[in-house]
């Protein structure tokens, strides 16, 4: 079944509040610096250091919901780091402005994410090592199909994403390593035909896998969801839980 691109709810939001204690670093990736959000446990050294690739939706890494939650992931012991590959230019900018090239915005963020992703994910790599490292990756949105292609490359140790977009059957059959699908009961980006068709595939190559489906949840709870509603704020808070505890099981 094919992917479905982005869709409206892809680019709507709700800012959550809070203060961010993470910070920006600089990856640099074939002399370019990409910017990179950091957040760090109250031990990064602790053996083994687990280490979360954060692959976020077009509001990008340094979106206040997406620092929190990443601050979040740091406080149950991982280092997570979140690419900007939109090199500032996120969407969070054109929220209001009118008459917004929405097309042209995404090819290039596209473009971007998946010439920059590759070496980012290298150069971190060489930066924390491999001995007595585990690496995992969430993607949310527009950072799903990215993790994939980061699975396929045997570093990661286990992988979560959220209502993905652009995702097909055949970009997941790359990933041989444990998935956890946290989705939306009404998402036209990841509908039911093709999150069962994903099912499907993962059940017949036998891997290890999990879906959670809340219902009453729209595309982008995890991430932008309204906590002033009780059944978002329960969707996205349990949808962090279960992200932690699937990386931990595959921790040891």
């Amino acid at each position: 079944m094919a992917s479905v691109g982005l869709t409206d709810h892809c680019f709507t939001t709700v800012q959550h509040t809070g203060s961010p204690t993470g910070q920006r670093i600089e990856i640099t990736v074939g002399g370019v610096p990409v910017p990179t959000y950091l957040a760090e446990p109250s031990d990064p050294n602790s053996s083994p250091r687990r280490i979360i690739l954060f692959l976020s939706d077009v509001f990008g890494a340094f979106y206040l919901n997406n620092q929190l939650l990443q601050d979040y992931l740091a406080t149950q012991g991982f280092i997570v780091l979140g690419i900007d590959y939109f090199f500032g230019d996120t969407y969070a900018l054109h929220l209001d402005e009118p008459g917004f090239d929405r097309p042209t915005w995404r090819d290039k963020s596209v473009r971007q994410a998946k010439e920059f992703t590759p070496g980012w994910v290298e150069a971190v790599k060489q930066r924390y090592g491999t001995e007595d490292v585990k690496y995992f990756a969430a993607g949310y949105c527009f950072g799903a199909p990215y993790l994939f292609d980061v699975a396929e490359t045997g570093l990661l140790t286990a992988a979560a994403v959220a209502h993905p977009t652009a995702l097909s059957v055949e970009a997941v059959a790359k990933s041989k390593v444990p998935i956890l699908f946290s989705c939306a009961e009404i998402d036209n980006a990841f509908p039911p035909g093709l999150r069962r068709a994903v099912e499907d595939d993962l059940s017949a190559r036998k891997m290890t896998y999990y879906f959670q489906i809340f219902s009453g949840a729209s595309h982008g709870f995890a991430t932008r969801g309204d906590p002033s509603v009780e059944s978002q704020r329960w969707a996205k808070e349990e949808c962090s839980r279960s992200v932690v505890q699937w990386f931990r099981r595959f921790s040891v």
